[in-house]
């Protein structure tokens, strides 16, 4: 049996013991050779200090040698009876940044640094958001130097506390909370003996144990060619590596742009030829048909097409000293395809440190920002919240070579653009037509109907793909909360589609209209000191933001209901997604309709991976923090 990889990167704030942290694992693992460990025994001996300096053996410039800092991105690799690892361990300074985007473009797991004494830093909060925009599944916060506060588990808690208050407003997927010592090696490798207090798993314990392949995706067929071989006449193959999905001899495929259809005859390896390849394998296919075929071209399985545009929505993290210029022609390098482009328009630049959005003109070194994309030639893409690999680029500078952004594709822009300007027509007109309209309210106000009820009211919506447990999770805790006396209403599109809302199919200006309705009902359930739970795709952040608005600070709960796409497209109970990938069904978001996954939603649950049961308890517990019902 194969040892499986797992790919992690190391972040946060300078001198937070990042490189020593790679150190101690090397050193306990004994990853590391002999004269490699003398080397650093000498140098850390003649410098005068009282322990062997374990950063050494990752911080390979000079530079960082002599300021004992970490520059460049620095990889090391190491196993274990269980697994095999790759660690790049990246910079901590503000202005190396961008360094951070190159080690985890590729990693599944983020170890996220914060020394015990310093607590919670800009950098350490930066490289939490970093970690969860470019989607990697896995974050560890290490709680590092518990040695030099005396092994305080109140320290411990309170900068648990702060920092799962900043990273709950993401949209991080497992966060783990881990107290160490890189230096001295406590819960590093090796339990510690000063931290009775902390019963969960040493770094390397969870290491070899997080589930890994979590951000690939199996299902969807995405094959860019790098090379075509061309050793005889008798032969004629396409070298690569398969981004996402499986393929096999026999399996129709299409070669993009052309759109010519063929299927696959042989899979090449130096190996022999094989009869499935997957995701991360590098292969040779060969077609029975002769096709025109180059670099910079894509073969994917007939009816599972990637979306085609040409106008681009995405998120980038800026890479260069020189500003962006919007206006100014970039090379966008996207899988094995370079194409010329242009940013036609920069959104917002997002404030690292109150995740604000702010209106900019252009984007700095290390800033972050949403910009609309056009490109000379169409790109065949997945979003990057299904595909890291189809839905990542870089841009490059034509002028110097040098790449200025890494990007993440968010979807086509046009369908966010129409979007919007339907939204403002129709606020606008409601706000017309609610002119004249004067409000009347009921003889009981809120607060006597709160005396009533026992409780507060409040509106939790669950958002999330079709199929991922929105209205089953709803409903249990709809359940739990009868049991305790609570008034609940619970809508979902089944209830209301048929009836309120049975004039509205599902383009986006219906679709835009269908939330407008809920929102005001559940609203005016609210009023009515009601818990109203709304079950609803809600695709858009735009519908999802108003619903949030006409509910008062405090009582409006977002609730994105995640689960796997893969998983998602097994369970399919009503068939829809196998509909959707064979073309048959349009305006099915997570396949042929965009999904813009919440932001800044008050919890996260993970369906595929916690129980109803595990996840009404937390549901339950936030209203209870929240005041909403009493404990």
């Amino acid at each position: 049996m194969s040892v499986e990889l797992l790919r992690f990167t190391t972040a946060g704030s300078v001198d937070d013991g990042k490189s020593t942290l790679i150190g101690r694992m090397l050193y306990d693992t004994k990853s590391l050779f002999e004269d490699q460990i003398a080397q650093v025994e000498q140098t850390s001996h003649d410098r005068g200090d009282e322990y062997v300096d374990l950063a050494l053996f990752t911080d390979g410039l000079r530079a960082e040698r002599e300021q004992k800092i970490t520059i460049d991105v620095a990889y090391r690799y190491f196993a274990t009876p269980r697994r095999k690892f790759i660690i790049a361990d990246t910079p901590g300074h503000i202005q190396y940044t961008r360094n951070m985007v190159t080690g985890a473009s590729t990693a599944e797991l983020a170890i996220v640094l914060i020394d015990a004494r310093k607590g919670v830093q800009t950098q350490s909060k930066r490289h939490g958001f970093i970690a969860t925009l470019l989607r990697i599944p896995h974050i560890v916060v290490a709680i590092n130097k518990m040695d030099l506060v005396h092994y305080d588990e109140a320290v411990y808690d309170r900068i648990v506390d702060e920092y799962s208050s900043f990273i709950s407003k993401l949209n991080a997927q497992d966060v783990t909370f881990i107290p160490v010592s890189a230096l001295v090696g406590d819960n590093v490798v090796d339990k510690s003996a000063y931290m009775p207090w902390y019963e969960g798993p040493t770094l390397l314990h969870h290491l070899e144990h997080v589930n890994v392949g979590a951000s690939h995706n199996y299902v969807d067929f995405r094959y860019p060619v790098q090379y075509v071989l061309r050793p005889n006449q008798n032969f004629r193959g396409y070298a690569g590596q398969i981004a996402s999905g499986h393929i096999s001899p026999g399996e129709e495929v299409v070669v993009l742009p052309s759109g010519l259809e063929s299927r696959v005859k042989e899979i090449v390896t130096l190996g022999g030829n094989l009869d499935e390849a997957t995701v991360g394998d590098s292969v040779t296919l060969t077609l029975e048909d002769e096709i025109d075929i180059s670099r910079g071209n894509m073969i994917v399985r007939k009816g599972n097409l990637p979306q085609k545009s040409n106008e681009i929505d995405a998120t980038i993290c800026w890479m260069s000293e020189d500003q962006l210029d919007p206006g100014k022609t970039y090379q966008l390098q996207h899988t094995t395809r370079l194409v010329r482009s242009m940013v036609t328009k920069l959104n917002y630049r997002i404030d690292i440190n109150t995740m604000h959005r702010e209106e900019a003109s252009t984007l700095l070194l290390n800033e972050i920002g949403r910009i609309q994309l056009t490109t000379t030639q169409p790109l065949f893409y997945d979003r990057y919240d299904l595909n890291r690999m189809t839905g990542s680029f870089i841009l490059i500078d034509p002028a110097t070579n040098n790449t200025v952004a890494a990007g993440m594709i968010r979807g086509q822009s046009r369908d966010l653009d129409d979007l919007r300007d339907v939204t403002s027509d129709q606020q606008a007109t409601r706000r017309q037509r609610l002119e004249y309209v004067v409000w009347e309210a009921g003889a009981l106000s809120p607060v006597e109907r709160q005396q009533l009820n026992g409780h507060q009211g409040a509106v939790l919506w669950f958002t999330g793909l079709s199929g991922s447990g929105k209205s089953t999770v709803a409903k249990q805790l709809e359940r739990m909360l009868y049991q305790r006396g609570v008034h609940t209403i619970f809508l979902d599109g089944d209830t209301l589609r048929p009836g309120l809302n049975g004039d509205l199919g599902f383009s986006p200006e219906d679709r835009a209209e269908n939330i407008r309705r809920v929102a005001e009902v559940a609203s005016i359930g609210f009023t009515h000191a009601s818990v109203v739970l709304c079950s609803f795709i809600s695709p858009y952040s735009r519908d999802r933001d108003y619903a949030r608005s006409i509910v008062p600070e405090g009582h409006f709960f977002e609730i994105y209901t995640k689960c796997n796409l893969d998983v998602l497209k097994r369970r399919d109970p009503k068939g829809h997604y196998a509909q959707a990938l064979r073309g048959e069904l349009k305006h099915f978001t997570g396949i042929t309709a965009p999904y813009e996954e919440p932001e800044h939603a008050e919890i996260v649950v993970e369906t595929d991976v916690d129980s109803p049961n595990v996840i009404v308890a937390k549901l339950v517990k936030m209203l209870e923090d929240a005041g909403i019902i009493l404990a």
